[in-house]
Parts: structure tokens; sequence; C-alpha cells
């Protein structure tokens, strides 16, 4: 089995657009069993507890509307290659997502999380929908198949907050300064939303080390510098 401990934030595009990479990585390797873990990164920590407006967000980031109109083409043009329609046009709040990672942490749990992660990302990328407040977070995690009103008592006990906030610490002082980031084993950390093909090189790399064949130093070669190791 292949461990991949996928490093990534909600509100980030490039992790929808890695994810399906990653799906698409996944259905190339059929006969190896993979264990995906979603772990927490916010792009923006000191974002206020209820966020900002849209406008305001993209002021602060890119400098208005205009710049960030053509930093979203690229983006969404990515997307599309993917099979994925970006409404960014639909999204009027820019929210804190750490309540959205606490939620990802729990879906662990009751054994949803990635379909927790789809519908996270699919829910504020295509409908705009606020998933910084609570009430979006537990109608999501029920239409995920988790009990409502455990996560409902959950996020009034402040429950995981140190946890999450110490698991994105160790992400950080790993060096993880952007997301998304796969770390395949343990061992070997592919930054960014890569292809399919440098994914199933960095997961033939790891099978091959647990396994303990001799690698082709070409095959170590590249998969190193796909992995950036």
């Amino acid at each position: 089995m292949i461990h991949i401990d996928i490093v990534s934030d909600t509100v980030c595009p490039w992790c929808y657009i890695g994810k399906r990479r990653l799906e698409k990585a996944l259905s190339l390797r059929p006969n190896i069993a993979f264990h995906l873990g979603w772990r927490p990164f916010q792009l923006n920590p000191d974002m206020p507890r209820d966020g900002m407006t849209r406008d305001q967000y993209l002021s602060v980031k890119f400098g208005g509307p205009s710049r960030a109109q053509r930093v979203y083409e690229h983006v969404g043009a990515a997307g599309l290659d993917e099979g994925l329609e970006f409404n960014f046009n639909a999204i009027a709040r820019q929210p804190n997502t750490f309540d959205s990672h606490r939620l990802i942490r729990w879906a662990s749990a009751a054994h949803v999380q990635d379909r927790v992660v789809e519908a996270l990302f699919a829910g504020y990328f295509m409908r705009g929908k606020d998933i910084g407040e609570r009430s979006v977070l537990i109608e999501i995690a029920g239409d995920c198949g988790m009990d409502r009103d455990l996560v409902k008592h959950l996020f009034e006990r402040d429950a995981d907050r140190d946890l999450v906030m110490a698991e994105e610490g160790v992400s950080r002082r790993m060096g993880i300064a952007g997301v998304p980031c796969f770390i395949v084993d343990r061992k070997y950390a592919v930054s960014g939303a890569q292809d399919a093909s440098v994914l199933t090189q960095v997961f033939d790399l790891a099978l091959k080390d647990q396994s303990g064949a001799p690698i082709p130093l070409e095959a170590v070669q590249a998969a190193e510098e796909a992995a950036g190791v």
C-alpha cells in the first residue's frame, strides 16, 4: 500500500485541479492499493473569522478585479482541461478556511473524507457557497453522510482547534509554502498540481522502495526530479 498525504486548502483552485490529476494518476495504477489523507493548510491564515467580501479580497491580493481576472482566466483554462468549470463570479465572500479543515478532519473518522473534500471544492468554486459559514459546513457534512448534530456539537465546543493548528504547523516546518503538495509514503513530496504522469513516476519509485527491488538509476533521477527531492 502507498500512503499519500495531500496538503491543500479548500479555497485553492489549483488544489481542486490537483485532485483531478491525482485521481487520474490513481486510475493509471489500478493494481496498487492507496491510502489517502487530506491535511490542512491555510493560504490566508490571517483571514478574519467571518471572511471578507470577494471584491475586498481581490483588491488586497491582486490589486483589483481586472488583474485577478487575468489570473483566473489561466486557472479556468487549466480547470477545463480536467473537466472543472470554475464559476469564480459566483463567489461573493472569501472565507476563513479553518473550520472547513476541521470538518475534513472529522470526515476521516466517518470514512467520507474524500467525499467531503470534493463537496467543499465544488460548493465553493461552482456554486459560490461560503464554506467559512458553519451552517454551510454542517449542511455539506450531512449531505456527505456525516451526523449533522454531531458536527454541530463539535463546532459548538470548538473541538480539535489545537490539533488542526498543530498539523498545519508541521507542514510549514517541513518547508511547505504552497499547495497542493502530495507527500508519497512520507518520503517524496510533489509540489503543485502536477500532471498524472509525474505522480505515477513517484508512485512507481515508492513501490520499488517498499519491495527492495533494484531501481534503475535513470528511474530514480526522473522520479526524484519530479518529486523535488
